[in-house]
C-alpha cells in the first residue's frame, strides 16, 4: 500500500507528477491511500511511488476536468481522479463520453459545483478600501465552498490589475501589489475590514439602478444566495427595494415616456481647453475626454506609454478588452505578440513609445463578452487630436502605424495596408513613417502556415525600424 500526503489541497501539477509514477508503475487504485490534509510529510512511512520513466497519454478532456475537481473540498477527489485516470489508460479511453457512468457522473457534478463556487466568488467579492504603509489597498473577505483561491486568481489579476488588493478567506489569502501575486495563510473574519467610506456611494448607485419592473425574488435568491449577503454592502437595501417594487413599477407605467437618448449625432461638449506641456499632463486631460460617444461604455481612457523622448512611436488601433480593464496599451494577446515580434526584430520596447489612434475601447456586447468593433472615421478623427499632441511632445524620429486605423489617423486618408506596408515613407506633417499590419491581424489568420509567414513579414517590417534607428536596438 502506498500512502500519499500531498503538500497542497489544490495543486493539479503536484497530483499530475505523482500519478505519472503510479500509472507507469502499473499501481492499481486500490493500492493507494491518498491523504489530503496538507501533511508536509510527502510520502509518510510508506514506500515512495515509482518515478515516471515516460509521459503518459490521456484524453484531452481529462486535464481540465482534473484541474476543476482538484479544487473540490471532497476528501476522496484525488482517489476518484486516479480511478478515472486508471480506467482511461487501461482500455476505456472514451470513458469521459459515457455520462451515465457513475464515476464520470460524480466527477462531473463535482466539476459543476466548483464552477458555481468560482462564479459566486467572482460575482460577490466586495473590496473595502484601507490604508497601509504603502498607501491605498482594497481588501475583501470571502468564504468559498471549495479550494478555489488559486483557481480564480487570474480573473482578479486581470480585472483589478491597476490597484493593490487582498482577498482573505478561511483557507488562505491572496495579495496583488500591482505587479506580482502572492499567497498567505488562512485569515479569520475579524481581520477583514467591515466597511469603508465608499459603501454609501455604492448603495446610492445600487438603489438608483435597481429596476423594480425586473425584480424577481426567487431568481435573485437563486443567483445571489443569502449566505453571501453578509459580505454585500447593498444587501440591507434589498428587502425594502423588493417590497416597494410593485408600487414603483406602477408609477413607471403611469409616467410619461422620456425621449430616447440620441448619440448618433454626437458632438463634443467642447474641445480640450488646455495645451498640456507634458505627457503626464496630457494623459490627465485625456482621462476626461468626451470628444466622441466612445467614452460612455468604455471603462477608462487608455493613454500611450513609454519614454517622453522616444525615437520611435508605435501607433495601434484602439485598446482591446484587456487594455480597457488594465488602463494600459498593448497588454492583451495582440500586445503580447507585438512584444515577441519586437524582441525578435532586436527592438527594446523600453526605448519606444506605444499608443493607439483611438483612446477608448469600442465594442459590441454579446452575451458575457465584449466584441471589438473597428472605430469609424469620425471617431478616429476626434481622437486624432490626442495622438498628434503626443507626437508633438515626444518629437520622434519615426512613427510606425500598425494597421488601417492607425494609418488613417497618421495620414488623414484610408490606405490599403498590403500596398503600403514595409517601406519608409513620409506621413502628414512631414514626419518619417512606416506602415505595417496590426499584430491582431496575425491572430486572425486561420491557417498556421500562413500565420507563420505573416508573422515573419511583420518581424521583417519591424527590422526596418531597428535598422533605421540603431539607438533603439535591444542590448545583447
Amino acid at each position: 500500500m502506498y500512502r500519499i500526503a500531498l503538500k497542497q489541497q489544490d495543486s493539479f501539477e503536484e497530483f499530475r507528477d505523482v500519478v505519472r509514477g503510479f500509472i507507469t508503475g502499473e499501481i492499481a487504485p486500490e493500492d493507494i491511500s491518498w491523504q489530503v490534509d496538507g501533511d508536509i510529510d510527502l510520502f509518510g512511512n510508506a514506500a515512495p511511488p515509482p518515478r515516471a520513466d515516460a509521459a503518459i497519454s490521456v484524453p484531452a478532456g481529462f486535464p481540465p476536468l482534473a484541474q476543476d475537481v482538484i479544487c473540490h473540498r471532497d476528501q476522496e477527489r484525488f482517489a476518484l481522479l486516479y480511478k478515472l485516470l486508471w480506467r482511461l489508460t487501461h482500455g476505456e479511453r472514451s470513458l469521459l463520453l459515457v455520462a451515465s457512468d457513475p464515476l464520470v457522473h460524480r466527477l462531473r457534478l463535482m466539476q459543476k459545483s466548483v464552477g458555481r463556487d468560482t462564479h459566486k466568488m467572482t460575482a460577490f467579492v466586495r473590496f473595502r478600501r484601507v490604508e497601509d504603509d504603502a498607501g491605498e489597498r482594497h481588501v475583501a473577505w470571502f468564504e468559498p465552498e471549495h479550494h478555489i483561491l488559486r483557481h480564480v486568481s487570474s480573473f482578479f489579476v486581470d480585472r483589478f490589475a491597476a490597484i493593490r488588493w487582498s482577498i482573505l478567506t478561511p483557507d488562505g489569502a491572496m495579495h496583488w501589489d500591482g505587479s506580482s501575486l502572492s499567497f498567505g495563510p488562512p485569515v479569520s473574519r475579524d481581520q477583514a475590514p467591515r466597511e469603508d467610506n465608499v459603501e454609501d456611494w455604492w448603495r446610492a448607485y445600487y438603489r438608483s439602478t435597481f429596476n423594480p419592473a425586473r425584480a424577481n425574488p426567487t431568481m435573485q435568491r437563486a443567483e445571489m444566495p443569502k449566505k453571501y449577503w453578509h459580505n454585500l454592502p447593498e444587501a440591507p437595501l434589498i428587502p425594502d427595494l423588493l417590497a416597494s417594487a410593485r408600487q414603483r413599477t406602477a408609477r413607471m407605467i403611469e409616467a410619461e415616456p422620456l425621449a430616447p437618448r440620441n448619440t448618433a449625432g454626437w458632438q463634443p461638449d467642447s474641445a480640450p481647453g488646455h495645451e498640456a506641456g507634458t505627457l503626464e499632463a496630457l494623459k490627465t486631460e485625456a482621462a476626461a475626454c468626451q470628444r466622441c460617444p466612445l467614452w460612455k461604455p468604455a471603462t477608462q481612457t487608455v493613454f500611450g506609454e513609454g519614454p517622453a523622448d522616444a525615437a520611435v512611436v508605435f501607433v495601434g488601433e484602439q485598446p482591446g478588452d484587456q487594455e480597457d480593464l488594465a488602463g494600459r496599451p498593448f497588454v492583451g494577446p495582440a500586445g503580447q505578440m507585438f512584444d515577441r515580434a519586437l524582441a525578435e526584430a532586436g527592438i527594446d520596447r523600453a526605448r519606444v513609445y506605444v499608443t493607439n489612434a483611438v483612446k477608448h475601447f469600442k465594442y459590441e456586447p454579446r452575451g458575457k463578452h465584449r466584441i471589438h468593433k473597428t472605430p469609424n472615421n469620425a471617431e478616429i478623427d476626434h481622437c486624432r487630436w490626442w495622438v498628434e499632441r503626443e507626437i508633438e511632445l515626444i518629437k520622434p524620429e519615426l512613427i510606425v502605424a500598425l494597421g488601417a486605423t492607425a494609418a488613417r489617423s497618421m495620414t488623414g486618408r484610408s490606405l490599403t495596408i498590403s500596398r503600403e506596408r514595409g517601406r519608409l515613407t513620409t506621413l502628414s506633417g512631414g514626419r518619417a513613417g512606416l506602415i505595417t499590419v496590426h499584430p491582431s491581424f496575425l491572430l486572425r489568420v486561420p491557417d498556421a502556415d500562413a500565420q507563420a509567414r505573416e508573422y515573419r513579414r511583420f518581424v521583417e517590417d519591424l527590422g526596418l525600424v531597428a535598422t533605421h534607428l540603431p539607438a533603439i536596438r535591444k542590448a545583447a
